[in-house]
């Protein structure tokens, strides 16, 4: 039986990915161009590419912990994987 005669079991799983994009930051030599929902995104060689990392920067900056106190606030289990 589930608690309080529940019907349905819900099971929330946060998939977290770190990124392994390309960046000049980490020794690449040019900016990502493929992993993002930027249409047309190209490489830009020798330089940094502000918009494409700042959408992978938001995710392990602020994202991920907006949600993890959103659902420790709300006292939902959640595994992260």
């Amino acid at each position: 039986l589930w608690p309080d005669g529940a019907k349905v079991a819900l099971n929330l799983v946060l998939n977290y990915e770190e990124g392994a994009e390309n960046c000049l930051l980490h020794g690449d030599g040019e900016s990502e161009k493929l992993l993002s929902e930027i249409v047309g995104a190209g490489a830009i060689a020798g330089q940094r590419h502000a918009n494409m990392e700042s959408l992978y920067d938001y995710g392990s900056r602020s994202g991920f912990w907006r949600l993890h106190e959103l659902l420790l606030r709300k006292n939902v289990p959640c595994t992260v994987f």
